[in-house]
């Protein structure tokens, strides 16, 4: 009895002491002699959780672990065969690991150690506690308990690469301000992120924007490096300097602002008098990342740290120029290349060549080279909690694993379950990598790009050491020299390259450009690397990228030496790229903002630095009606704590005002949503005096409105949005782009009502079973009491309703008499019932339709493939999901009755619960259950008793409302974000006990609120780099360009990382046949029929007049005119003005501050062809 170990591979490394921390990756099952390898359940894999940490020898795992790890070396792979006694004993572990069971640990593999500072004696102390109970956070391998201090000693022979675990006391994830982020990261990175020190070297704008989105995400520490004096021409970009800070250093005056944005991540200052020297001092770092330094220090630095397995990264950007290098050491491991969530399915079938069929040719969705594993399969029980198995896809719903033999016959059942694998990366030092790049494309319509651009960057370095400054800005002799420079580099390095002259001339005359849509670009881009260094999430960028919008450069203006010089102005690192004039285009633009959230603060700042609006005929307007809350804090950089609760719109304006105080007196604030509701506001002549528009919005309706009111009023608008690590952005141009509205996503996945209420097989369908449960019990029975009580002939009304009449009078009489709750202990009661309503009585009711051993019309077992047959549950107040479920219930309950149940213990709960008898249940033969939405509703039609007769009894029972006067109940507004409010701790208790009458993996509380609150998933990186795209065309769209093929629409995916650039689709045009059959082209977008108020004669007279003959006409949803109205109808209306007519048919009075109208047309061509038409825009006023 004990612990045996198979040693497969020996280890090189160190052999860990008891007390230190070591990092095992292994496998874990139940051991059962019955099966292949003896691998019975899958416990555990840190292929999917990543690897365990724990201090070893002090008791704090199971026995075998602790002495097993003890004895083994770093790198040295092994099986440990544990016997019950050394695993969890007679208690087993919480219905997952039963009691004495043994267990078979594979592939335990101890990674890495790190020294604990625990003193000999506080080890014996510690050890001599004893086992304690296991809390309900734990992971089953592990006993945790309180950890003392500890310094640690950084080792890492594996990897070679430096880890600070010194943070173990550390508080957890706070997830009321990283929840968004977490759901694109998830809690194992985070975790690693919370354990590493970055360092940033170089804050001019690209710098700055780096370290304010790692702050943003949350690492241990983050350290600033800059002791160059603040420069006015640095405030072109750098958004934390202000022009009191000239003369200062960077870091002193950057590092206080940055450090406001998180109070998780102190933010300290690089104590260095040269970077050169004693390179040492780069040790006590997890990431260097240098931008704005000299190719020599690169290269010193960039080889020290490959050599001491520091992740090394380096980012620079001139004007429109910009790249990004990453070496991340010989042997990277990235957990989760792609960041998607694992794909699962049914199993239909498996042949003998180990064909897998995906149940009622249901798409998989895995890919060539993915890992699957099983479960509950039967005839080929070896796979259940196989190794993963490498697919090799054969089809939309059918795949390999490869050979089955000797693993039986498949007869039926099972689940498969995608295994995310990690992938190991080497990475070349970057003076190797310069002369043997890899380039990760960036747009491929700019393919030939990367290599010249790699050597031109190198040109530009090999000038400044040369010269001792950077070109100037459209000095054609700088650039002569640089392109010379380029060429000798090339020959030098062996490498042949046709070089476009015109491109490395551009490179050096912006070599000194600031720009912070560059800035933002490659920021949000550099730090998403970052996060991949010390995570291990998502696919690192391997080794180079390089980008430029020279598409951005304006041509409506003068570019010359003279108007690019400096002129000692906060926007000389602009003005060095675009010239005086292009400056003054900017800074009179007029520009409508649409949302201050993520995008909107991002947009904002970027205004700010670019002078967008600050001059003498220049605005900028932002509305957003939210308020401020504490997740907003991760992302939206732009507010504090302090401003939690205050509006959006108004701190980020005071925000950016700060940043760029020409601003002041520059902004409109709206408070408004621009909606239909908001036109008194968002009136023509403010619409009419606008360059443009900015949406910063995230619904698909508000973008919509937004679209079709800068179609009416032809202004251009950008629109974009994220997705984690996605992001997309989009140009709408008026006369040249389809609009934002032509195009549109996918509808959301929807599951069939039959599954939700009866078969639910997947987490998913038992959470959106619990949200439904949520406004059936505690949001529509208050509404609908309420509106019984205060609308006088609210029963007639419903009773008109076919087919909800007995449900909703019942609902009336249980919730104002038969079960009223005056009391806490009335409220835990009712809770109690539901729980036994919903997880006993209904599922005993379920099985009496169709038990266990059911068969369907042709002799197949009706609980196969998708239906899962279920058990029902038998309270136990001692189950803390059952509990849970109570706690939550009577919350929600009492606060529907306005009943105080604050201070209430579980004890309190716990006597209310004693005091009920539960009647017995008996199944019900008169009830029916549907079992496909294809199928009729059973309960549809008539019924057994009098319906009439039953109503009316019903109503009768009713009290009078006369008698409730005064009563009412209080609706819950579902609101996810309150984690004191009970909404998200009910719905995941719900969920969690369907989900165990059905035998489903239940879900934490973390993925419910995910799902239950439908929340878009969100990370500062993809925010900042967008938004950098989008200001890259408003410059565009600032010069006047009329070229379609100049613009850009973009869609990125940092996590692969993948770039796609493409021209805006060109608006849809219509033709028809004129008079004298001369063909005319309109734009069915874009283009409109403009008319005053004419009569309707002068319109269908005008439309005569273009060939056309109008045989409809309508104005939103009413049909003013037709060819088919009966003469007298239409001779009515022949002499109306448009106006009039409108007014006429909808009898409503039209608003005063609408001064136009718009009408639908359906039109005839002379040939009597129908022609699809513009609108036509009438203007009354």
């Amino acid at each position: 009895m004990g612990v045996t170990k198979t040693v497969h591979v020996k280890g090189t490394g160190p052999q860990p002491l008891r007390g230190q921390k070591v990092t095992v990756a292994f496998t874990g099952w139940l051991k059962d002699t019955s099966k292949p390898d003896n691998k019975g359940r899958l416990l555990h894999s840190s292929l999917n959780y990543g690897n365990f940490e724990v201090d070893i020898g002090v008791g704090k795992v199971i026995r075998g672990w602790d002495e097993a790890v003890l004895g083994m070396k770093v790198g040295e792979q092994a099986t440990l065969d544990i016997t019950g006694d050394y695993a969890y004993g007679e208690q087993g572990f919480r219905g997952r690991i039963p009691p004495n069971a043994d267990l078979i640990l594979l592939d335990v593999i101890p990674v890495k150690i790190v020294q604990s500072g625990l003193l000999n004696e506080s080890l014996g102390t510690l050890h001599a506690l004893g086992k304690r109970k296991i809390s309900e956070g734990d992971l089953p391998i592990s006993l945790k308990r309180p950890m003392t201090e500890r310094k640690p000693e950084e080792v890492d022979p594996v990897n070679k690469m430096q880890v600070d675990n010194s943070n173990t006391g550390a508080p957890e994830i706070d997830e009321s301000l990283y929840s968004r982020q977490l759901y694109v990261l998830g809690h194992e990175a985070m975790k690693r992120m919370s354990a590493s020190n970055v360092l940033v070297v170089g804050l001019r704008g690209l710098g700055v924007e780096i370290a304010k989105n790692i702050a943003l995400a949350g690492v241990k520490s983050l350290t600033l490096y800059d002791p160059t004096p603040v420069a006015i021409a640095d405030l072109s970009a750098q958004f934390f300097l202000r022009s009191e800070d000239v003369g200062k250093p960077r870091d002193q005056a950057t590092a206080p602002r940055v450090a406001e944005l998180n109070a998780y991540v102190p933010v300290r200052i690089h104590e260095s008098p040269n970077l050169s020297e004693n390179l040492s001092q780069f040790d006590k770092y997890q990431v260097v990342v240098l931008t704005n330094t000299p190719l020599r220090l690169q290269i010193q630095i960039g080889d020290y740290c490959h050599q001491k397995g520091i992740h090394f990264i380096v980012a620079d950007t001139f004007g429109l120029f910009g790249s990004v290098f990453c070496d991340f050491g010989d042997n990277f491991t990235v957990y989760d290349a792609t960041g998607e969530n694992p794909v699962s399915g049914i199993v239909a079938g498996i042949d003998e060549e180990g064909v897998v069929s995906a149940l009622d040719e249901t798409r998989h969705g895995l890919e060539d080279g993915d890992y699957v594993t099983f479960s509950e399969i039967e005839g080929m029980e070896a796979l259940n909690g196989c190794e993963p198995r490498k697919v090799t896809v054969t089809g939309p719903y059918t795949f390999s694993i490869g050979d089955v033999s000797g693993l039986g016959e498949y007869k039926r059942g099972g689940l498969f379950q995608q295994v995310k694998m990690p992938k190991f990366l080497s990475f070349k030092t970057i003076s190797e990598a310069i002369k043997d790049p890899e380039f990760v494309i960036s747009d491929f319509a700019k393919f030939d790009r990367p290599q010249q651009l790699h050597i031109g960057f190198q040109a530009l370095h090999a000038f400044v050491q040369s010269k001792g400054y950077l070109p100037r800005p459209l000095n054609e002799e700088d650039a002569a020299l640089v392109l010379e420079l380029s060429k000798n580099i090339a020959e030098e390095q062996g490498v042949k390259v046709e070089f476009d002259e015109k491109l490395l001339k551009e490179l050096s005359f912006q070599a000194t450009g600031d720009l912070s849509p560059m800035a933002a670009f490659f920021g949000g881009l550099t730090a998403q690397e970052v996060l991949k260094a010390v995570s291990g999430k998502f696919h690192p960028i391997k080794q180079w990228m390089y980008f430029d919008s020279l598409e951005s450069l304006p041509t409506s203006v003068a570019r010359t030496e003279e108007l690019c010089k400096p002129i000692g102005s906060r926007y000389d690192g602009q003005i060095a790229v675009f010239g005086r004039e292009f400056q003054a285009k900017i800074a009179n633009m007029k520009q409508f903002l649409v949302g201050a959230g993520a995008i909107g603060c991002e947009m904002l700042k970027n205004w700010a630095m670019i002078g967008l609006g600050t001059g003498p005929n220049g605005r900028v307007a932002v509305t957003d009606m939210d308020q401020i809350e504490k997740s907003n804090l991760n992302r939206q950089f732009l507010f504090r704590p302090k401003d939690v609760g205050s509006m959006k719109s108004e701190c980020a304006a005071k925000a950016v005002t700060a940043m760029n105080p020409e601003l002041d007196g520059h902004i409109d604030v709206y408070k408004d949503r621009v909606s239909p509701e908001t036109e008194h506001i968002f009136h023509e002549e403010f619409w009419n005096a606008l360059d443009g528009v900015t949406n910063a919005l995230d619904n698909v309706e508000a973008r919509t409105y937004v679209d079709r009111r800068c179609i009416f009023f032809h202004k251009p608008l950008l629109e974009s949005g994220t997705l984690g690590t996605k992001g997309n952005t989009q140009v709408v141009l008026p006369n040249l782009t389809e609009s934002y509205s032509s195009s549109q996503d996918p509808p959301e996945q929807s599951f069939p009502m039959c599954t939700i209420r009866s078969f639910p097989n997947r987490i998913e369908h038992t959470i959106a079973w619990a949200r439904e449960l949520f406004d059936s019990s505690f949001v529509k029975p208050a509404e609908t009491v309420n509106l019984y009580l205060t609308q006088p002939n609210f029963l007639e009304t419903t009773l008109k309703q076919t087919g909800n009449e007995k449900p909703t009078l019942e609902m009336l009489l249980d919730f104002l008499k038969n079960e009223k709750a005056l009391t806490f202990e009335d409220c835990v009661q009712w809770a109690r019932m539901q729980f036994e309503k919903h997880y006993n009585y209904n599922i005993q009711q379920l099985l009496y339709n169709f038990p266990k051993d059911a068969v369907t019309s042709t002799g197949a077992p009706f609980w196969s493939g998708p239906k899962r047959a279920p058990d029902p549950l038998k309270f136990d107040p001692n189950n803390p999901t059952h509990f849970a479920f109570i706690e939550a219930a009577t919350n929600l309950h009492a606060f529907n009755y306005n009943i105080n149940v604050k201070g209430k213990t579980r004890q309190d709960y716990l006597n209310a619960l004693d005091s009920m008898i539960i009647p017995d249940f008996s199944p019900d033969a008169n009830v029916k259950i549907q079992t496909d939405d294809k199928d009729s509703d059973p309960n549809a039609g008539g019924s057994s008793f009098d319906d009439s007769a039953e109503l009316q009894k019903l109503i009768n029972e009713l009290p009078d409302p006369k008698t409730l006067a005064g009563f009412k109940l209080t609706p819950v507004e579902f609101e996810k974000d309150d984690d004191t409010n009970y909404h998200i701790d009910f719905i995941t208790a719900a969920s969690n006990l369907r989900a165990e009458n059905y035998k489903i993996e239940p879900a934490d509380r973390h993925k419910t609120k995910f799902i239950a609150g439908r929340i878009i998933p969100a990370i500062a990186t993809t925010t900042a780099l967008v938004t950098g795209l989008v200001i890259l065309e408003l410059l565009k769209i600032v010069d006047g360009k009329k070229d379609i093929s100049q613009y850009k629409n973009g869609f990125v995916n940092l996590a692969l990382p993948f770039f796609g650039f493409s021209e805006p689709i060109a608006s849809p045009k219509v033709e028809y046949k004129g008079p004298g059959g001369v063909k005319v082209t309109l734009d069915k977008i874009w283009d409109r029929f403009e008319v005053g108020n004419i009569t309707l004669q002068e319109l269908l007279d005008d439309f005569e007049k273009r060939g056309l003959t109008i045989s409809m006409l309508s104005s939103g949803v009413s049909l003013l005119y037709a060819s088919f109205f009966p003469p007298a109808k239409r001779k009515d209306k022949y002499g109306m003005k448009l106006s009039e007519l409108v007014e006429s048919v909808t009898k409503k009075p039209i608003p005063a501050h609408q001064k136009e109208l718009i009408f639908e047309v359906v039109t005839e061509d002379a040939d009597g062809e129908d022609v699809e038409v513009p609108y036509i825009k009438a203007r009354i006023r």
